[in-house]
This record gives C-alpha cells, sequence and structure tokens, in this order.
C-alpha cells in the first residue's frame, strides 16, 4: 500500500496528534500494529503536515524522535524509511522515568506544562539543531559561529608550518592528559589575568573545546536522578547532556539585569543540586550578562549549600566597549567553581581548543573523566593554537574582530528597527535574543522562511530549542556573525517579509 494511501486510512488517528510527541507516538503503535512495513518510506513531512494540520517542524521532530529510538532511518536526498530493528528501550525507559518523575512530583515548583517537558524529553535535540545549521539556505542566522574570512587563515596555515619544522614528531607523539606544558603554561597567565586570582598550571586541563569541558563536569559530578540547577533559556547541547544524564533539570530565570538571588538560593535550599549550569558573561543565547555583586553572591551561595558552578564563559573576550565583569570563579575562595573557557569561536573553530579550570579536589575527577573519554586533546591542535595565542598577532586580530563583530551586530538592530520585535542589545557575544509580537509563532515562522523560493530562505533558531522545559514562547534566536553586512541587511529584510505574511490577511504577500 503507498505511503499516501496510508495516511489517508490513518489520517483521522494521526490528526489527533497535537504535538511532535503525540505524532511520534501514533506513528510508533501503527508500526508496531503492522501498518507500515519494513523499508516503506514514510510521507514526506510536507505531506504528513498537510494531513495532520501539523506545523513541518512539528513533523520534523516527530520523525527525528523515531529515528533516534530506532524505528526508521532517514536517507540522503530521499526520506524517512521504516527499519524493523528492536528500538532501543533503555532509551525509551530511562526517558518515561524522566517524565514520570515530573508527573507524580507533589512538588509544587514542578513544571506545570507536561506535554511541554515530555516533549522536550522525547526530543533528540542535538541532532535537530545539527540538522538546523546544515540547512542549505540562502540567509544563516542560526549558526553561532564567525565568518571564516574573519579569522587570519593564511597565517594560520604560516602558523602550522612552522610548528611542523619546530616538532617534527608532532603527529608521532600523542598528548599528555592534562595537556601540552607549553600550553599549559600560557593558559595560565591567561586565566590568572582574567579572573584576578594566581591559578597554579596543576589547576589547568586542555579540553577539546567547550563542550567537552562541560561533558566531563557533567559525567565526573552528575549521577542518574541528581538535580541541576540550569538557566532558562540555556545552552542547548548542555541541556541535552544533562538530560542524558538523566539529571533532574530545575530552571533558573535569567534577565537583563542577571538572576533572582532568591529565587537561585530558594532552589539551592530545597534541592541541594549538585552543581548549577551558567554562562554569566554575554550569555547564549540572550547576550546577557550578570553584574559583578550577584557574582560574588553565587560563590557565596555555592559555599553554602555545597553547589558545585559550573560557569561556561564562552564570549569574554567578544566584548564591544569596556570588558565584561571578572568571572564567578574570580569570587570563589572555597573550591566550588569549574571555571569553563573556549577559543573555538574566534580562534580558528578548526582546532577545537579549549580548557577548564578547577581546584585540586575537582580537577581529580575531572581527569578521570577525561581518561575515560579518550584521553588528551591532540598535539599538533595544542601546538599550533598555542604559538598563535601567544603572539602580538592574536591580540591584533581579536581587536579587529571585535570591531568587526560590533558593526554586524549594529547592522542586524538597523535592519529591525520599526519592526516591533524587541530586544536588549547585547555588549559582547554573537546574538540576539528577539522577542516576536503577539501572533507570530516562532516554529511557523522558521517553516515559511525554510519552505520559500530558495534565494529567500533564512534560518534560525526558535526559542523553544534552548529552553530547559521545552516551552515555547515568542523568542527567537538570530546570530549576527556568521553574515556579512549586506547580507544581514537583506536576510533580515526578508525574514521581517515572512513575518508580515504571517500576520497579513490570505492572498497578500509581503515580497
Amino acid at each position: 500500500m503507498e505511503a499516501n494511501i496510508r495516511t489517508e486510512l490513518h489520517g483521522d488517528e494521526l490528526r489527533q496528534a497535537k504535538t511532535s510527541v503525540g505524532l511520534a507516538a501514533e506513528l510508533r503503535a501503527s508500526i508496531a500494529r503492522g501498518d507500515w512495513i519494513q523499508g516503506e518510506k514514510l510521507p514526506s513531512v510536507r505531506r504528513m503536515s498537510e494531513k495532520t494540520g501539523l506545523h513541518r517542524l512539528t513533523v520534523f521532530k516527530a520523525y527525528g524522535m523515531l529515528k533516534e529510538d530506532g524505528w526508521v532511518e532517514s536517507r540522503e536526498k530521499s526520506g524517512y524509511y521504516v527499519i524493523m530493528p528492536r528500538p532501543n528501550e533503555e532509551r525509551i525507559a530511562s526517558r518515561r522515568e524522566t517524565i514520570d518523575a515530573h508527573r507524580h512530583d507533589p512538588d509544587p515548583d514542578a513544571p506545570a506544562n507536561l506535554a511541554a517537558v515530555e516533549d522536550e524529553a522525547l526530543s533528540p535535540l542535538p541532532a535537530l539543531l545539527g540538522e538546523l545549521h546544515s540547512v542549505d539556505c540562502a540567509y544563516q542566522f542560526s549558526q553561532a559561529l564567525i565568518d571564516p574570512l574573519l579569522l587570519p587563515n593564511t597565517y594560520l596555515a604560516e602558523q602550522a608550518k612552522q610548528v611542523f619544522d619546530r616538532y617534527p614528531r608532532v603527529l608521532g607523539t600523542y598528548a599528555p592528559l592534562r595537556g601540552d606544558e607549553e600550553l599549559l603554561e600560557a593558559l595560565r597567565r591567561y586565566l590568572s589575568e582574567a579572573c584576578g586570582v594566581d591559578i597554579a598550571e596543576s589547576e589547568v586541563l586542555v579540553t577539546g573545546g567547550a563542550q567537552e569541558a562541560i561533558h566531563l563536569a557533567c559525567e565526573a559530578l552528575v549521577r542518574p536522578g541528581d538535580a541541576v540547577l540550569i538557566e532558562q533559556p540555556s545552552y542547548s547541547v548542555a541541556i541535552e547532556m544533562f538530560r542524558h544524564r538523566n539529571a533532574r533539570l530545575l530552571p533558573v530565570g535569567i534577565r537583563p539585569d542577571g538572576y533572582r538571588m532568591d529565587e537561585v538560593e530558594a532552589l539551592m535550599r530545597r534541592y541541594r543540586p549538585v552543581l548549577f549550569y551558567m554562562n554569566p558573561t554575554f550569555h547564549n543565547p540572550t547576550g546577557w550578562c550578570v553584574p559583578p555583586e550577584q557574582r560574588k553572591q553565587l560563590a557565596d551561595l555555592a559555599e553554602t549549600y555545597g553547589c558545585i558552578l559550573v560557569e561556561d564563559d564562552a564570549f569574554r573576550d567578544i566584548y564591544f566597549g569596556s570588558p565584561p565583569p571578572a568571572p564567578v570563579y574570580g569570587y570563589d575562595t572555597s573550591g566550588h567553581t569549574i571555571y569553563v573557557r573556549s577559543f573555538s569561536k574566534y580562534v580558528f573553530p578548526g582546532l577545537r581548543i579549549g580548557c577548564l579550570a578547577a581546584p585540586p579536589p575537582l580537577m581529580r575527577r575531572l581527569l578521570a573523566a577525561k581518561a575515560r573519554s579518550g584521553g588528551g586533546t591532540p598535539l599538533l591542535n595544542q601546538k599550533v593554537f598555542a604559538h598563535h595565542f601567544q603572539s602580538e598577532r592574536s591580540r591584533s586580530h581579536l581587536h579587529k574582530l571585535r570591531i568587526a563583530l560590533q558593526l554586524r551586530k549594529e547592522a542586524m538592530e538597523t535592519a529591525l528597527a520599526g519592526s516591533g520585535w524587541r530586544w536588549h542589545s547585547p555588549s559582547g557575544g554573537l546574538n540576539l535574543w528577539i522577542e516576536l509580537p503577539e501572533g507570530l509563532h516562532p516554529e511557523r515562522l522558521l517553516a515559511d522562511s525554510l519552505g520559500g523560493r530558495h534565494t529567500d530562505t533564512v534560518a534560525f533558531v526558535p526559542g523553544s530549542f534552548f529552553d530547559p522545559d521545552g516551552q515555547a514562547d515568542r523568542h527567537i534566536r538570530l546570530s549576527y556573525s556568521l553574515l556579512n553586512e549586506r547580507q544581514i541587511a537583506e536576510g533580515t529584510a526578508r525574514l521581517r517579509a515572512y513575518a508580515e505574511r504571517q500576520t497579513k490577511p490570505p492572498g497578500r504577500s509581503a515580497f
């Protein structure tokens, strides 16, 4: 039976689904009954959207869940096909336990939007974001990456040649687990200056970017069922890492002026979380910056309640105007903070170099997690990075990069002027966090902006991707770092046109 006929037969059943989780559940049941057979192609995302009345992005998420749990496979430029191996029951069961814990939690502070919690708990978020980032579109605002044309690529090639000349055996040598000694010393000096405290070389660990550093903290400290504080919104990859460990995520709201410190203390007192993952400097996705007085309060609360602060400071060097406040790590006198830095965004992303700093008791656990996860960061990458990082060229490049990114941010803000969209202009980072007016729905806007003519297509990230509870609201993240000023103006104009089409009566075009 052809897929489109089968969809007609089961259309009423599928139309009852209101969310991606509901649609995925109906399709699982249909496959289990034998309504769909091995090797059979599911309807296209567009076709299923038309039949169910769901947004295409909702269908896309549902198909992603089926793929994640082993019910279907995707074939490039072909679609989704049913496969029959045993689904990953362990993964499904663990996710159900997370949902059940929320459902039966008598705590009045537990998330009220159960459907949103369930939708997020079962959603393969990184895979979906990865596919969104790789969408072939004319204007890519979803990726918080720096335009390669702003990086000194020729200079890096020269540096790599010099490293090979100076260290001819570099490719035949494993790196020490903690990191290359030359790089460790350079990072120690840099971090000591940034944090305003003296950091010993033994308190620094080289990582493969911020993601590995967060992963190590998660593996070393979090056990299933542990309470973890996390900002709302927060870095989507970190959300998924903690979910994968079956942690109980407790959202902490962040605002342009920081946190509500009474809320943070109440959560720490009540739940005794093992850690608080935070990004207080040019926060992703909002770009906001937590004030100095709150940073000291956080360090004090961590000591009082025995909570480890995992401070992700990936965007510290991307500031416009005055440098940001000192890290929370600089206020910590009790050894309750892990300080995470990444240089991948602006010092040659292909090298993927980052680091973390932690006091000896925590460092021992982090080193053990690093050893279990595959050992040291590639030595060649460390050597090339170390030579550039310590050069005058590096400082000059960073100064010029800040100017270029500020101009791009201002170009996007100029293009959004008069739109009725709201945002707080960030003083650093790579993103604008925008609240759309009432009547505009981010997921529908994304589906529309990706479904137009290729020359007019625009990608961005809906705010729900950054919410620990998966709650949908009217926020979107636009990254201004990848495109030049002309492209930013053109792409923003097209996105505004898609938004106008969403709010105009049928038959009127904004293009």
